[in-house]
């Protein structure tokens, strides 16, 4: 079953917002990133990942200014199938992202990052999110 693991907040301090979530709702940090995609703090609550991100571009068309949620990842058994339903059903694949293969975990890039029909951007993954509750698999 498809089940939601990543949410990622628009911040333009997301060293202060990642600490003010950790004070308030006792959040984990689980690690820091910084790439040519964004750079910001990642936390767990202990079933999703929450990323708290400075975008260095803008995906969502609302400008680097914007602050807020961003896009949400949904951990998904079929990654090609789902792939291939997004786009049935309207999505556009959205691969406009730069890489970095210094990156540590680098995720090599391919069409897992989507815009549904009114523009919400959205990942699928094959694989759990740092952070995230692992996800139990079908029985085959």
């Amino acid at each position: 079953m498809a089940r939601i693991q990543h949410l990622a907040i628009a911040s333009q301090d997301p060293e202060k917002q990642a600490g003010f979530l950790k004070s308030v709702f006792g959040w984990e940090e689980v690690r820091r990133i910084d790439n040519p995609r964004a750079r910001g703090v990642v936390l767990s609550d202990g079933a999703i990942n929450i990323s708290v991100l400075y975008f260095k571009q803008d995906q969502i068309d609302r400008g680097l200014e914007f602050t807020g949620p961003h896009h949400f990842g949904v951990f998904v058994e079929d990654l090609e199938g789902t792939a291939a339903k997004c786009l049935a059903n309207g999505a556009v694949a959205y691969d406009e992202l730069p890489e970095d293969k210094n990156e540590r975990n680098y995720r090599p890039k391919r069409s897992d990052k989507f815009k549904g029909p009114e523009g919400t951007l959205f990942d699928i993954a094959d694989h759990a999110w740092i952070g995230a509750a692992p996800v139990k698999q079908a029985a085959e």
